[in-house]
């Protein structure tokens, strides 16, 4: 099916890509989209409500360095970001410091697509893409994104990779989920020189 058809029940997949806070309201999407099979085998969050506040309360009340972020798709809910400076996590510095010295004002991006329809048509690359723009700007400090992926989820590499980020380092990250060995590729992207 080439790019441009639409799902049959979803947004126009040549629709722009925009971010915005997630709020309350949106926690019984993101449930059902943390417990479905290709974002649970990645993600592996819990699903109850406890869970969620415990994992999204604390940005909900702006109470997190990092930010929680709707991925949209022509103003429909597609998919999470979540983006935040390295150094606001000395403990996550801690632990890739074995394999890769993270860089001053460095920033990372987790991302997901909810709707199982929509992977594997181009949209991975768009998210990320959408991310590093906006923390470009809202960072303009950030020198660089840097992103470890389990070295299982190859479909995770590749959307980085077709968003412009190049493969800097490999070594052990306790992963998320228990059940992956700690393998992991750390993916890099430099901030434009045009960006200054």
């Amino acid at each position: 099916m080439p790019p441009s058809v639409t799902p049959a029940d979803g947004p126009s997949l040549d629709a722009p890509v925009t971010l915005r806070p997630l709020v309350r309201a949106d926690l019984a999407l993101l449930r059902r989209w943390l417990a479905a099979p290709h974002v649970h085998r990645w993600w592996f969050h819990e699903t109850t409500d406890e869970a969620l506040e415990r994992d999204f309360g604390a940005g909900l009340r702006g109470e997190e360095p990092g930010e929680d972020l709707v991925a949209e798709l022509g103003g429909v809910p597609v998919g999470l970001v979540q983006r935040a400076r390295w150094h606001d996590y000395p403990e996550e510095v801690a632990a890739i410091a074995p394999i890769l010295t993270i860089p001053d004002g460095a920033l990372t991006v987790d991302y997901l697509i909810g709707p199982v329809e929509l992977t594997g048509r181009g949209l991975g690359p768009r998210i990320i893409a959408a991310a590093v723009a906006e923390g470009w700007e809202r960072y303009p400090d950030a020198t660089a994104v840097v992103v470890p992926v389990a070295a299982g989820n190859r479909a995770s590499c590749r959307a980085l990779e077709k968003a412009g980020f190049r493969r800097v380092a490999t070594g052990e990250l306790p992963p998320d989920n228990p059940a992956d060995p700690p393998l992991a590729h750390v993916h890099r992207l430099d901030r434009p020189a045009r960006l200054g």
